[in-house]
């Protein structure tokens, strides 16, 4: 069976798009719960491409109007600065708590939390 094509079609062109088709398709991705791969699939072109065109719009570089992004992401780029709050030292007093119970008995036991190898020794030997 042969299962090469019987006429070898010519190279590839590059297809042109309009300026305003451009901003049409970019404009639809901008829809709340869009996504670039549906409008491109639904379009006919390559996602990655279009994602480009989508980019170019919102930094004005593309040709036509810029787009503003109408999106708001909770992720961060990369190198943008993020503000973090730093609890107080409230753990340099803690202490560690043991407690223990028995049938009739119950002990609790507190340990300075800067001498934790201490404890951790005095509660192996403890369970020996």
């Amino acid at each position: 069976m042969d299962t090469l094509p019987e006429a070898v079609p010519g190279r590839r062109r590059r297809r042109r798009h309009s300026d305003d088709f451009k901003a049409r398709v970019v404009a639809q991705c901008r829809q709340p719960g869009v996504s670039i791969a549906g409008v491109a699939l639904a379009n006919g072109l390559n996602a990655n491409l279009l994602r480009r065109w989508v980019v170019e719009r919102e930094q004005g570089s593309g040709s036509g109007t810029a787009v503003t992004s109408q999106r708001t992401s909770s992720r961060t780029t990369e190198g943008e600065f993020v503000p973090v709050r730093i609890a107080a030292d409230s753990d340099a007093h803690a202490d560690i708590r043991i407690a223990l119970q028995g049938r009739a008995l119950s002990v609790e036991v507190r340990w300075p939390l800067s001498g934790s190898d201490d404890c951790a020794r005095w509660l192996r030997a403890l369970l020996e």
